[in-house]
C-alpha cells in the first residue's frame, strides 16, 4: 500500500492511500461525515484489488489530509481537491465512489471540472443536496436527534454522539476494535469542520439531470440515516442509473456486506 499527499484546493495536502493493480481501472472510494479512508478496509483488502487500482482519500479536514479552519462552503476547493488526486495520481478515467457525504464532493468535482476525465461514478447511502426541506426530508429522524452534539466542542458529549452515530450506520454491529477505531477517527475530525460541513446549501438536481456518464446507486434498505426514498430523489434526475438496493443493509453496505457490494461494483466496472 501508497501513501500520497497531494496539494488540493488553497494549497490544502490531501492524503489518499493507494492498493491493488496498478494496471487496472482505478477506483477513487470517498468516505462520508467525519470519517476517512480507513472505512473502505473491506474494498482496498479485497478481491476488488486484484482487477483495480484503488485509491482511498481523506477529505480535507479528516484522517490526515490538512485541517483549514475556513473554506468548507467553497464548491471549488472541494472540486479542486479531487481534481489533484486524480492528476497527480494519473488516474486513467477512474470510477468515483462516494459514502453519505462523499457524493457531495463528486458533484462538487463534476460541477467545475465536468465528467470527461471520469468512467463512471457510484453513490453510496448517498445525499445530494443540503440546506432545504427537500434535503431533509429523506434524512432519518434518528439522525437529525444527533446533529447537536456532533458540533459540540466538548469533547464528551461530541464523542457520545459520534459513538451513536456509528451504531447508527452498522446495525449489525461493529466489534469492539472496529468500532473503537472508528471512533478514533470519527473525534480526530475538529467540531468546526463537522459543523462547516453542514453548514452548506447545495441543490445539485441541475447537475445530476447533465450527467451522461454511467452512474450505480447503492443503498442498504434498512438505512437509518439516509432513507431509502433518497434514491427516488436521484433517479427522478438520473433516469439511466443502475440501482442496488441490498435489503437488510444499513447505512454502510460496503462494510456490511462487503461480497455483495464488491461483487456488484466489480460488474459495474467490468461493463464501463
Amino acid at each position: 500500500m501508497k501513501s500520497h499527499k497531494v496539494k488540493g484546493g488553497g494549497g490544502v495536502l490531501i492524503h489518499a492511500v493507494e492498493a491493488g493493480n496498478p494496471d487496472g481501472r482505478p477506483i477513487v472510494f470517498i468516505h462520508g461525515f467525519s470519517q476517512c479512508w480507513r472505512c473502505w478496509g473491506r474494498q482496498v483488502s479485497s478481491e476488488l484489488a486484484d482487477d483495480h487500482r484503488i485509491v482511498a482519500v481523506d477529505l480535507r479536514g479528516h484522517g490526515l489530509s490538512d485541517k483549514p479552519r475556513e473554506g468548507y462552503d467553497d464548491s471549488k476547493l472541494w472540486a479542486e481537491d479531487l481534481h489533484a488526486v486524480i492528476r497527480s495520481l494519473h488516474l486513467d478515467r477512474p470510477l468515483l465512489s462516494g459514502w453519505s457525504y462523499g457524493p457531495l464532493v463528486i458533484l462538487d468535482y463534476l460541477r467545475h471540472h465536468g465528467e470527461g476525465e471520469i468512467g463512471g461514478i457510484q453513490f453510496v447511502g448517498a445525499v445530494t443536496k443540503l440546506g432545504s426541506d427537500e434535503a431533509m426530508v429523506v434524512i432519518a429522524p434518528g439522525f437529525l436527534e444527533l446533529m447537536p452534539g456532533f458540533f459540540s466542542t466538548d469533547a464528551k458529549e461530541s464523542a457520545q454522539s459520534l459513538e451513536s452515530l456509528l451504531r447508527l450506520c452498522f446495525p449489525r454491529g461493529l466489534s469492539a476494535a472496529d468500532l473503537g477505531r472508528m471512533l478514533e477517527d470519527s473525534v480526530a475530525v475538529p467540531s468546526y469542520v463537522r459543523q462547516a460541513l453542514f453548514s452548506r446549501v447545495l441543490d445539485n438536481d441541475d447537475l445530476l439531470a447533465t450527467i451522461r456518464k454511467p452512474v450505480l446507486i447503492t443503498h442498504g434498505g434498512a438505512d437509518a440515516v439516509v432513507e431509502p426514498a433518497a434514491v427516488d430523489q436521484h433517479k427522478a434526475r438520473l433516469a439511466h442509473a443502475e440501482v442496488h438496493l441490498m435489503p437488510g443493509v444499513g447505512h454502510a453496505a460496503f462494510w456490511e456486506d462487503a461480497p455483495a457490494f464488491n461483487r456488484r461494483l466489480r460488474a459495474f466496472c467490468a461493463a464501463l
